[in-house]
C-alpha cells in the first residue's frame, strides 16, 4: 500500500462527505433482526446492509476483528472488507485489532491486516515500543492506542513518566517520531474530553480516532469542541452499537437514520 493512503482517503471524506462519523462494525448475531437473529452465517449480510445504508454519510468504517474471529467468521470479515473496497472505494477501512507484538509475529499481524483483509489502517498497542509498530507502518497506517475510552484506562495510561502522563508521552512520541516513519493516527476516547484537548494540542493536525460516542455516552459536541482541528476536521468519531442496533422495522434504514443524526450532531458543533 502506497504511503499515507489512509490519511488521503480520510481528508477526502471529511471534505466531500462532510462527515466526522465512523461506523464501527461489531456484529453480534444475538442482536440481529428478524430471520438473521442468532445466525452467525448472516454476519457478512448484516454488516453489508449497514455499510450500504450508511456509506455516503461516514468518513470511515471500523470492523472489530474479535466479533468475527470469536465465531470463526474471518472469511465473512474478508467479504465485508472486500465489499467496502469494491463498492465504496473512497471510504477507508480501519481494522480494529489492537495488535501489539514484536519481530516476525508483528510482521504476520501486519500481513493479516493489510493483505488478508485489505485494511487501510489497523489499531495497535504501543506498549512494546517502536519496533512493535514498525512492521505495520511498513505496510499501511497505524492508529495507536493513546487514551482509551474504557473506565480502567487511567490505571496505566495516566501514570507519570518524568512528570508527564503516559498517554501524553505516547502522543508526543507519535507526533515527533512515529509520524516521520509513516501514516500515524491516535485513539483518544470521547469519555475523556480534557485529555482529548491535551492530545490535540500535542499532536497538531494528526487524525484522532475517537470511540465512546453513542452507547458509551460520549457527547458529540464536546468531542468536536475539544478534539477537532482548527478547520473543524481531524476527527474519526466512532459509533457502533447505537447505529448497528437502532430500533426500527427496517434495520438498515434505522441504522441510517441514527448515523445521519450523529453526523449532523457532530457537524453542528464544527
Amino acid at each position: 500500500m502506497s504511503a499515507h493512503v489512509f490519511s488521503r482517503l480520510l481528508a477526502n471524506r471529511w471534505a466531500t462527505a462532510k462527515s466526522l462519523l465512523c461506523v464501527g462494525l461489531d456484529p453480534d448475531p444475538a442482536r440481529f433482526p428478524g430471520a438473521m437473529h442468532g445466525d452467525t452465517s448472516s454476519i457478512a449480510r448484516f454488516c453489508i446492509d449497514i455499510i450500504d445504508a450508511t456509506a455516503d454519510v461516514v468518513c470511515a468504517f471500523k470492523p472489530q476483528i474479535a466479533y468475527f474471529a470469536a465465531v470463526g467468521a474471518e472469511t465473512q470479515l474478508e467479504m465485508v472488507c472486500d465489499h467496502i473496497r469494491t463498492q465504496h472505494p473512497d471510504v477507508p477501512i480501519i481494522l480494529d485489532a489492537k495488535r501489539g507484538d514484536i519481530g516476525d509475529t508483528a510482521a504476520l499481524y501486519a500481513r493479516e491486516a493489510f493483505e488478508r483483509y485489505g485494511a487501510h489502517a489497523v489499531t495497535v498497542n504501543p506498549y512494546l515500543g517502536t519496533d512493535s509498530i514498525e512492521p505495520f507502518l511498513a505496510r499501511g497506517a497505524v492508529v495507536v492506542l493513546c487514551r482509551t475510552s474504557n473506565a480502567g484506562s487511567g490505571e496505566f495510561q495516566s501514570q507519570l513518566i518524568n512528570g508527564e502522563p503516559l498517554y501524553q508521552r505516547v502522543a508526543r512520541t507519535a507526533a515527533d517520531s512515529w509520524s516521520t516513519m509513516g501514516d500515524v493516527s491516535l485513539v483518544v476516547g470521547a469519555t475523556y474530553p480534557d485529555e482529548l484537548r491535551e492530545v490535540r494540542a500535542i499532536v497538531g493536525d494528526m487524525p484522532l480516532l475517537v470511540p465512546g460516542v453513542g452507547a458509551q455516552g460520549g457527547d458529540p459536541a464536546t468531542v468536536v469542541r475539544n478534539g477537532a482541528r482548527a478547520d473543524g476536521a481531524g476527527l474519526v468519531v466512532n459509533s457502533s452499537r447505537a447505529i448497528l442496533y437502532a430500533k426500527g422495522n427496517d434495520h438498515a434504514l434505522a441504522a441510517r437514520n441514527v448515523a445521519i443524526a450523529t453526523r449532523d450532531a457532530l457537524n453542528s458543533a464544527r
